[in-house]
């Protein structure tokens, strides 16, 4: 059940019908917000163990509002649209957004929320950025700590500005994510920035040997690695016999789930998902 102070909000965005008002619910109970001339609300992709395929958390994504499907990018719309500080409130307008059409779900207890930082915001954000976010969810009680702020894939020259927003986000109590471009770099932040989980495309993991050193070292600094963008049964199968059972790892992807606004739409696999998860265990 949301929280009492979560369930107040609600009840006054349900009862505001301004169209001037930057949050608002539709028929369905979900979140929206305006922003400039565009509308715009949450889809969620799970990830999952990989071991059973359940789902222990979800990433949010922005999407531009609409009644009948899942909607547009809306930042690949804004990407060159948008300056430093728009991005900034764009950013904040869809944590919020976010955080409310997640924890109003039922299916959202005991599970992670992950929140992407947009790569423009690195250089862009100024202050204590994490705690105007903590303030937010504290005001309408809900669990910072099942949140992890991902941070994006950086050049060399954004080391620096990289480990100063995960310093910033992790005193204001939040987990940090990372995202890697090969097995070692996920090594190389896993040692310089200690995460809390690191992302890597399936297609860089590409190295057996490689692949079991980074799962065992995630292991002893309790580390999540999520192998993200698992879209056919090809790419799953070279993971499952790339990796032994002694290393926990994570998936994420369109073979198994497609992002959606309902939480309890992705919680069960397909069936040829669960017939190829038979397959390869047999």
């Amino acid at each position: 059940m949301p929280s009492p102070a979560l369930q107040q909000y609600l009840s006054h965005l349900n009862s505001s019908h301004s169209a001037s008002s930057t949050i608002c619910l539709d028929e369905t109970g979900r979140a929206r917000g305006r922003y400039f001339n565009s509308t715009l609300t949450s889809a969620f992709q799970a990830i999952r163990s990989a071991d059973d395929q359940c789902v222990v958390a979800y990433e949010a994504y922005a999407r531009s509002y609409s009644s009948v499907d899942q909607g547009l990018n809306i930042w690949r719309l804004l990407d060159h649209a948008a300056n430093d500080a728009e991005s900034v409130e764009l950013d904040r307008l869809c944590r919020i957004l976010h955080a409310v059409n997640f924890y109003r779900q039922p299916d959202s207890a005991q599970r992670d929320l992950y929140l992407s930082v947009h790569t423009r915001l690195l250089a862009a954000i100024e202050g204590n950025h994490g705690m105007a976010f903590r303030r937010i969810l504290d005001l309408l009680g809900l669990p910072h700590q099942q949140v992890v702020l991902q941070l994006p894939l950086i050049a060399p020259s954004q080391r620096w500005v990289l480990t100063h927003v995960a310093d910033n986000y992790r005193r204001n109590g939040f987990r940090i994510g990372v995202n890697a471009a090969s097995l070692d770099q996920a090594r190389e932040l896993l040692e310089r920035v200690q995460p809390d989980s690191i992302k890597i495309d399936i297609t860089h993991a590409n190295n057996a040997e490689a692949q079991q050193e980074l799962l065992e070292k995630a292991q002893r600094f309790n580390c999540k690695v999520i192998f993200k963008r698992i879209d056919n049964d090809a790419r799953f199968n070279t993971l499952q016999l790339s990796n032994t059972d002694q290393y926990p790892y994570y998936l994420q992807g369109f073979l198994f789930d497609l992002p959606r606004g309902n939480l309890a739409d992705t919680l069960d696999l397909s069936a040829a998902s669960l017939v190829n998860s038979a397959l390869i265990a047999a």
